[in-house]
């Protein structure tokens, strides 16, 4: 208490400022200077957030959150990793710069750099666009409350541990618009094989959802990794480009099966910061 007197004063020394109305003295007295305010020192944002969050606030360069960020929320996302084989790399690389060419403003996904700039480095593009981990996603990014997480990861372990080794046909070039219109997306689809496994494992934590109040996956779930995206719903645009692409490639191979394939190795399940394997197919 001494030192909030000491910081903000007191009534007793408002009270002197002004002098007592018994002074013997004839010569008027000076009028005070009013005392400067002090401005403490704002408190430190360890204190406002808990060191042990898991939230993530951050949006990356353009990027808009599917849903609003409210603290004691945990962003939830359940997918399938998926890393492009190198020996296809070098015909990804130009399907992607025939798109640079065909649609302006598109950039790469989790890297933000704009595509056409990438494009003329083919060292950096093949390092931050074919040699990074993508996703299929098995279930909507959702917030969730703390109290649930034990409980979904606990879930996805029981029912999603055992799973069987099995091939993803990345067969289709399509082009995919948010639930918010606020991004367009240049995906490659898987519509051969593999497109039952992951279905079947899509259905499975539609059901964790249930149990927990969360949101299901589409009706029709489109199994598919997205290589690039653009702000806004340019599907008028990525859908053009996207039917060139499959002509290509059905020109290039006769058959036209599909653009890669790879074998399905786990399942992931990110909670804000957090990641936790559910299962993981070891060679």
């Amino acid at each position: 208490m001494e030192a909030l007197r000491a910081s903000y004063g007191s009534e007793s020394d408002s009270d002197d400022s002004r002098g007592s109305s018994k002074s013997t003295s004839t010569a008027p007295r000076p009028t005070p200077k009013p005392k400067e305010s002090i401005c403490l020192p704002p408190p430190p944002i360890d204190l406002l957030q808990p060191q042990n969050s898991l939230d993530f606030t951050s949006c990356q360069g353009n990027r808009v959150r599917s849903f609003p960020h409210i603290q004691g929320n945990y962003a939830l996302h359940i997918f399938i990793p998926v890393r492009i084989p190198s020996m296809t790399r070098k015909q990804l690389s130009s399907s992607m710069k025939i798109i640079s060419s065909l649609v302006s403003d598109l950039y790469v996904i989790d890297v933000d750099i704009a595509l056409n700039e990438l494009c003329k480095d083919d060292e950096k593009f093949e390092q931050l666009i074919l040699g990074k981990e993508f996703h299929i996603s098995l279930g909507r990014p959702v917030p969730i409350k703390v109290h649930q997480i034990d409980s979904i990861v606990a879930m996805l372990r029981q029912r999603l541990q055992f799973q069987r080794r099995y091939w993803m046909e990345f067969n289709k070039w399509e082009a995919f618009v948010n639930d918010e219109l606020t991004r367009s997306f240049l995906s490659l689809e898987v519509t051969g094989g593999g497109l039952f496994e992951i279905t079947r494992q899509i259905c499975i934590v539609d059901e964790i959802y249930r149990l927990h109040g969360l949101p299901e996956f589409y009706k029709n779930p489109r199994p598919h990794i997205s290589l690039a995206w653009a702000l806004g719903d340019v599907s008028n645009l990525l859908k053009p480009a996207a039917e060139e692409l499959n002509k290509l490639k059905n020109r290039a191979s006769p058959s036209g099966r599909h653009v890669f394939t790879c074998k399905f190795s786990g399942i992931e399940c990110r909670i804000g910061k957090k990641s936790y394997t559910i299962c993981k197919l070891v060679d």
